[in-house]
């Protein structure tokens, strides 16, 4: 019985682990609020505040999304002055990606 208890236990350190090592959708969602909320609709029904910024639950309609994770890598600058710079590290960009999915859908 305890080779049991610990074979389970063994199991759910080990599907808890995985589970951590995967995408975070809320660390996602965290840093495109932290970073891009300012002119982009992040969520699935609000609208952009700048006119130019394509809402995110749309951006699966122009790019694939695993096509932004390079351009997440080198950093996104642009000139234009509502838009941060910022750089995002491969945990991070992990997230982004899977929070950007998870509102279109994919």
């Amino acid at each position: 019985m305890s080779r049991a208890a610990a074979l389970l236990s063994a199991l759910c350190l080990a599907s808890s682990a995985a589970a951590q090592d995967g995408p975070d959708l809320a660390a996602g969602r965290a840093i495109v609020e932290a970073n891009c909320a300012a002119c982009h609709a992040i969520g699935r029904d609000d609208l952009s505040r700048h006119p130019d910024a394509p809402a995110f639950r749309t951006l699966h309609e122009k790019y694939p999304l695993e096509n932004l994770e390079e351009a997440l890598a080198e950093g996104i600058y642009t000139g234009h002055p509502d838009m941060p710079e910022f750089q995002s590290t491969p945990r991070e960009i992990a997230d982004i990606i899977a929070y950007l999915a998870s509102l279109s859908g994919e």
